[in-house]
């Protein structure tokens, strides 16, 4: 496969043989609305999957508590057999109810039901790489021992069905209790430029060379920080979401992006965020939004 256009550079997970474009693809929006349900279009669905993988996206993000199973399985029609090269990164740790709502599915039983989900449902002998995905508050993490939801996954990746683990919505203190059960190759939290908690958590994980994940690049932003996105895309001739996954990539070389679309179009135009070369003006004044982000 031929890459014809620019995805951000590499990162290689610690201690793995996986090398993974540092602008990848979440396929959280291929389901219906609210993440639930079938999506409106299937075959376009599959199309997004299939150019993202043509232009050289090598890590997708997924769940198969998205649907839930619908995503997982509209990913094994389009890809499967996967390319050898592509990376795919699932999260366990919730479940859907018949309601569409958000439940915490932690118990050992639920842990073990959701990674067998995801063998089924993406058609795999053994997933690339799980993350334990923490409730916490909504995308926000809470303190809390993590030892014993990461122990039963750390016993199934000695099982050989999961390859590598994660963690998601996590505090450094559970970064440390993790890494007493078992290595962790990457670290998913919420963070973009108005939110910004996690600066020090992302050297610290540079350090370790561990892949730090941003989910939410636009989430949580006041009309205000909007406005000062967007009128910094204005000046550069660009989207706010450009701009947003730019300033990601130059944050540091540790961050893996991973946005997420339902349109070919839409996936072509996030992908030119890794073209996008942000002059120290404009980074100066998209850190003042992070410094005004209470107002």
């Amino acid at each position: 496969m031929m890459q014809q256009i620019n995805l951000g550079g590499t990162f290689t997970l610690p201690n793995t043989s996986m090398t993974l474009n540092r602008m990848g693809y979440g396929a959280m929006q291929l389901a219906g609305k609210g993440v639930f349900g079938p999506p409106r279009d299937r075959d376009a669905a599959i199309a997004v999957l299939r150019e993202a993988v043509s232009l050289g996206i090598n890590h997708i993000d997924t769940s198969d508590f998205y649907g839930p199973h619908i995503t997982n399985q509209i990913i094994r029609q389009a890809l499967h057999p996967y390319p050898e090269d592509l990376v795919i990164v699932t999260k366990v740790g919730a479940r859907r109810p018949d309601d569409g709502s958000w439940v915490c599915a932690m118990s050992r039983q639920e842990l073990i039901d959701a990674v067998h989900d995801n063998l089924r449902n993406l058609g795999v002998d053994a997933i690339d790489v799980v993350n334990l995905r923490l409730m916490g508050d909504v995308n926000k993490p809470k303190e809390g021992s993590l030892a014993e939801p990461l122990t039963t996954l750390s016993e199934l990746k000695e099982q050989g069905l999961i390859r590598h683990l994660g963690i998601s919505n996590v505090t450094p203190t559970q970064l440390a209790e993790a890494q007493t059960i078992t290595e962790i190759v990457c670290v998913q939290n919420m963070y973009n430029i108005a939110h910004r908690d996690d600066d020090a958590f992302i050297d610290q994980l540079a350090q370790q060379k561990i892949a730090y994940v941003p989910f939410f690049p636009l989430g949580g932003f006041t009309p205000l920080q909007s406005s000062a996105l967007e009128s910094t895309a204005t000046a550069l001739n660009a989207t706010p979401m450009q701009v947003a996954l730019a300033w990601l990539l130059q944050r540091s070389p540790n961050i893996l992006l991973i946005p997420g679309t339902s349109s070919v179009e839409h996936l072509r135009e996030n992908l030119k965020a890794a073209d996008l070369r942000l002059p120290p003006q404009a980074v100066k004044d998209l850190d003042a939004i992070a410094a005004n982000a209470d107002q």
